[in-house]
């Protein structure tokens, strides 16, 4: 019964490799959400705020990752 457990996990891991991105990113999606209602902008407008949002976030996380693993291989 524990590979049930274990193909579970690993099918997670499939979607979600990094907790802390996904994290951020549905942050990210809530805030942008909330504070795009507030500001009556163009559609075309909240869609770039949303995407570059989503790019600064991706962004942090490469740059975590490439340094983590910096420190691993010295």
């Amino acid at each position: 019964m524990r590979w049930i457990g274990t193909a579970l996990r690993e099918l997670i891991a499939l979607f979600v490799d990094d907790g802390s991105c996904a994290a951020a990113l549905l942050a990210w999606l809530a805030g942008a959400v909330i504070c795009l209602r507030f500001l009556e902008l163009a559609p075309a407008a909240e869609g770039i705020i949303l995407a570059l949002g989503f790019a600064c976030v991706l962004a942090e996380n490469v740059e975590r990752t490439a340094r983590a693993a910096g420190r691993r291989t010295r």
